[in-house]
């Protein structure tokens, strides 16, 4: 396991706070209340270095298959209307991210980026479906070599502050490679065409670049 280049100015910090603060600590304080100092510290140090860990992973590349695009728990799985890109009725699977989930993003598909566009917006907890359309958020719409269209939404949540997307338009992506990543809590919605086979049940555990989502009909 390595930490995530998106991690590295947010544990620099953290690194630099804690020794500034423990050794004032040690430093102009009992060695008791020091020793409680440290530990109070050392917690949120090593929530941060957990957070952007990046894990070794074999990654799993299946042709007409949706692999999930993040670790976390299924919460949505159901037929709605797509307003922003599709305008159509689509299949949508939905999976929130806990902050004690990695965070990185991948690709579910390989195909072309038709469209990418990064949205500013609210701060709603990111498990309430508003959130979807009225958080800040990412869309990537990809076609796939056999002219499926499927949109991933990467969604920020109350704790998170920033949404990072790879994705261009005009790019050629491969399935499982990194698509990006959501600091401190989130989800990732994909839009999926109707009668899309789901392999997935609501409260599943998945696995980004790894867990099979559903295939393509």
């Amino acid at each position: 396991m390595t930490l995530h280049k998106e991690g590295r100015a947010t544990i620099i910090i953290s690194l630099l706070l804690f020794f500034v603060i423990n050794g004032l600590a040690w430093w102009g304080l009992p060695k008791q209340v020091a020793q409680i100092v440290t530990v109070l510290t050392l917690v949120p140090l090593c929530i941060a270095i957990n957070f952007f860990r990046r894990p070794v992973r074999h990654k799993v590349k299946k042709e007409g298959y949706i692999i999930s695009p993040c670790d976390g728990t299924v919460v949505t799985i159901e037929e709605t209307y797509e307003p922003e890109v599709l305008k159509r009725d689509v299949l949508q699977v939905s999976i929130f991210m806990s902050v004690l989930n990695v965070h990185i993003n991948w690709f579910p598909v390989g195909g072309l980026v038709e469209y990418y566009r990064h949205h500013d917006g609210k701060k709603m907890a990111a498990y309430l479906p508003k959130s979807s359309t009225n958080n800040e958020r990412s869309s990537i719409l990809i076609k796939t070599k056999s002219g499926k269209e499927v949109l991933v939404r990467q969604v920020a949540g109350a704790m998170a502050r920033r949404v990072v997307t790879y994705a261009k338009e005009g790019q050629m992506v491969s399935q499982s490679e990194e698509m990006g990543f959501i600091k401190f809590g989130s989800r990732v919605d994909l839009y999926l065409p109707i009668g899309t086979n789901i392999d997935v049940k609501l409260k599943d555990k998945v696995t980004g670049s790894q867990t099979v989502i559903g295939w393509l009909e």
